[in-house]
């Protein structure tokens, strides 16, 4: 671990000196950690609350606080949500209460966290910039990369040069009338019981439409579904390099983290 400086005498992690914190919230769990933002490892464990039912704003918001109470920590906090969100809006929903639509995130986050700095982004988007910055393939720092996670859905965040293009949703993109995330998400192919060679098939149909709309420079792909990336990834066929991603469950956290550092 990391050299780290801590307040009084819980031990507590001080904000600054290279840390941040991110929160992840999703579908089922809200999770939390303090980060090494020059490592992009955790400092200490992750801290997780059930998500609760239903998942109002306030409810979600109050779970938020127990867990940075948890840590006892005292700097600005990024936070990631399963939705579009622009200039700190929420305009969709996925797998969280509706009542989240229109609401002021960041707003909302900030009066539960005391007033302190926040900064909320799309959960794919954080996966996105944790994976280019601590990915480790030196190819994710040029040119234009495209992180795919294969879910329920599938999500997306696109780079340029290291800069975030946010809400990006290729996962409704349509490709030959059908949204691609109906065709080769991974509950897609748990649902149909598709082998990985025959599921494969149907991830390289729309990696394939991607490359000719984005031209893009590097594919990295994530989700639950990477752990086994060695049974499906060298099958797909498609000119653009594809990688697993690496830092798979704590990659919301991280990004997170890194948001608010970077003032996104």
């Amino acid at each position: 671990m990391a050299d780290v400086t801590y307040l009084g005498a819980d031990r507590s992690p001080a904000p600054g000196g290279g840390l941040g914190m991110g929160i992840d919230i999703g579908g089922s769990g809200i999770k939390g950690a303090i980060v090494d933002l020059r490592t992009g490892q955790f400092v200490g464990e992750r801290h997780k609350l059930l998500t609760p039912q239903p998942a109002t704003p306030e409810a979600v918001a109050h779970s938020v606080s127990h867990i940075v109470e948890h840590f006892g920590w005292t700097g600005p906090v990024g936070l990631t949500v399963p939705s579009v969100v622009r200039s700190g809006r929420v305009l969709s929903a996925a797998n969280i209460d509706p009542s989240w639509i229109g609401v002021q995130a960041q707003t909302l986050f900030g009066r539960a966290l005391g007033g302190r700095a926040v900064t909320v982004l799309n959960d794919a988007d954080a996966a996105g910039l944790a994976e280019v910055r601590f990915g480790g393939d030196p190819r994710a720092a040029d040119g234009l990369v495209i992180l795919l996670t294969f879910g329920t859905g599938i999500g997306s965040a696109m780079l340029y040069n290291g800069v975030l293009i946010p809400n990006s949703e290729l996962g409704h993109l349509e490709v030959d009338g059908k949204e691609a995330e109906h065709q080769a998400s991974a509950r897609v192919r748990t649902d149909k019981g598709w082998s990985y060679p025959k599921w494969s098939t149907k991830v390289s149909k729309v990696l394939a439409h991607y490359e000719r709309i984005f031209s893009p420079d590097l594919f990295i792909v994530g989700g639950g579904v990477s752990r086994k990336a060695d049974r499906w990834v060298p099958l797909l066929q498609v000119d653009t390099p594809v990688v697993p991603a690496q830092l798979r469950n704590t990659a919301g956290i991280v990004g997170a983290a890194l948001a608010v550092d970077e003032g996104l």
